[in-house]
């Protein structure tokens, strides 16, 4: 039966009332399990920092089950050591080489992907498979493809004259060797970001310069550039991160070596805390390295702020 109402006050009086007050606690807790998930997560990484922190003022040793206080002794000593301020140069030049070098290498071929046709979205699929291979296992194929006398890449460089190139083994070539099995890996990773902030620009500013005869290295400079900026930094922030910690690697190739050469912060705080079981002289490595991490991604962050707000004009 359809009933008829004179007026809206009436409609909206036969309206079903809300109890406001059923569950009060509910409503007061409500922004509590709003906030849980994130609280977990922050006790979840703050924890085992401050445990870190803690021990690394301690005397603590997988070999004995006591340990002391032993204030900053562990950082004195390991300020002192030669092999720290040579760990640190390995883990700032392997970082800066593979960012630096995956960030060109990237930029430009998400430049040359930029477009719709069937080789660029068949090569866009191509370049997801480095990225689904474990770092160990993409150094495994890389011994293999070194190798002096089943490795393909030797035999090309046999084909050009090189022989007996000594990849890892040698001290000079260690470094090199390491850094190109990571940009062979992570390239990927930048191409794909870059060319997602190149497919999100605008199209107008383009076609606007397109039709005053704006030179393509005129619209690269004045409107690629600037645009994506932002994405071009957070591609390398994340990169850089990355690289700065970087073990398997390094772990898997040379396991730190020839000699100390490509001993790392983390390979060094591994070896101390797992080979040495010095878990309090290992920690304040790893604590150099959070240090540098939080100090360059803090301005690098403003840096990608003050990109944003240049690319969206103000």
């Amino acid at each position: 039966m359809k009933v008829e109402y004179r007026n809206a006050s009436d409609a909206h009086a036969q309206l079903p009332k809300l109890d406001t007050n059923k569950a009060p606690w509910l409503r007061r807790a409500r922004p509590y399990l709003i906030l849980a998930p994130a609280l977990l997560l922050t006790i979840g990484i703050l924890y085992p920092f401050i445990v870190a922190v803690f021990y690394s003022f301690t005397n603590y040793s997988f070999k004995y089950p006591n340990f002391k206080f032993v204030g900053l002794k562990n950082w004195i000593s390991m300020f002192k050591e030669a092999s720290f301020w040579h760990s640190l140069s390995v883990t700032i030049r392997y970082a800066l080489w593979s960012t630096g070098i995956e960030t060109l290498l990237g930029f430009g071929v998400a430049l040359l992907l930029n477009r719709d046709n069937f080789l660029s979205r068949l090569l866009r699929t191509v370049l997801i498979f480095p990225l689904m291979i474990a770092p160990v296992i993409a150094t495994l194929i890389w011994q293999l493809m070194t190798n002096a006398s089943v490795g393909i890449i030797s035999f090309w460089l046999r084909n050009i004259g090189i022989t007996n190139f000594t990849w890892g083994a040698d001290p000079k070539t260690a470094l090199f060797s390491v850094v190109l099995i990571d940009i062979w890996v992570n390239t990927p990773f930048m191409i794909l970001l870059i060319l997602a902030g190149l497919r999100s620009l605008p199209q107008a500013p383009f076609e606007a310069a397109m039709l005053d005869g704006g030179s393509p290295w005129f619209t690269f400079k004045t409107l690629t550039l600037p645009l994506i900026m932002p994405a071009l930094l957070i591609a390398v922030i994340f990169r850089l991160m990355l690289a700065l910690q970087e073990y398997a690697i390094i772990f898997a190739l040379t396991r730190g070596g020839p000699g100390d050469t490509l001993m790392s912060l983390t390979l060094t705080a591994y070896t101390e805390a797992f080979t040495y079981k010095e878990l309090g002289t290992s920690l304040p490595y790893m604590l150099v390295l959070w240090i540098i991490i939080y100090i360059m991604s803090k301005y690098m962050i403003k840096y990608w702020g003050n990109a944003q707000k240049r690319a969206s004009g103000i």
